[in-house]
């Protein structure tokens, strides 16, 4: 009897948190956005597109998974760059942590834009709720893939949606 009334307890405490990561924006045009850049520009996704995929990375300082997964995006965006897809590194760090991502990115040698999303409105816009998030783009602007955290592995899924973004 324990055991049932633990489960019970557990699958209706537990189902928020289900549905929450199950929102399928996919298909959608993407909301657009306005952020800074770590160079105190603004940068708008509607002007960011039109010319090829666009990955949106969402990720933190703090989260290790974030900043194993932008090792491997750095290397897609080295990569495909020049063939018209862009990646915007939409940080998610609060006021109290921001002051690392400028530091952490420089030290890394990331050339991609980074954004900053210190009140996490445009993680909202986007249903991320936990990090690392990814979003892909056409050049059109609408949403073709969304995927929550990171495993070693999942970047080779992402390159080859780029490419095949690329070849349309």
């Amino acid at each position: 009897m324990k055991l049932l009334l633990l489960i019970t307890f557990f699958f209706f405490f537990s189902l928020p948190i289900i549905a929450q990561n199950e929102e399928d924006i996919t298909g959608r045009k993407a909301p657009n956005f306005k952020l800074v850049n770590l160079d105190g520009k603004y940068v708008e996704l509607n002007n960011e597109t039109g010319n090829g995929p666009i990955l949106l990375s969402f990720w933190a300082t703090w989260c290790k998974p974030c900043l194993e997964e932008m090792v491997e995006f750095n290397k897609i965006y080295e990569q495909y760059k020049d063939k018209g897809f862009s990646l915007l590194a939409i940080s998610t760090d609060t006021e109290k942590s921001v002051a690392k991502v400028k530091p952490y990115i420089k030290s890394k040698g990331y050339n991609f834009p980074v954004l900053l999303d210190t009140n996490s409105e445009t993680a909202r816009k986007f249903y991320a709720q936990q990090m690392p998030y990814t979003v892909l783009l056409d050049k059109n602007g609408n949403i073709v893939y969304t995927h929550l955290g990171y495993m070693k592995g999942d970047e080779q899924k992402v390159e080859k949606l780029i490419t095949d973004l690329l070849e349309k």
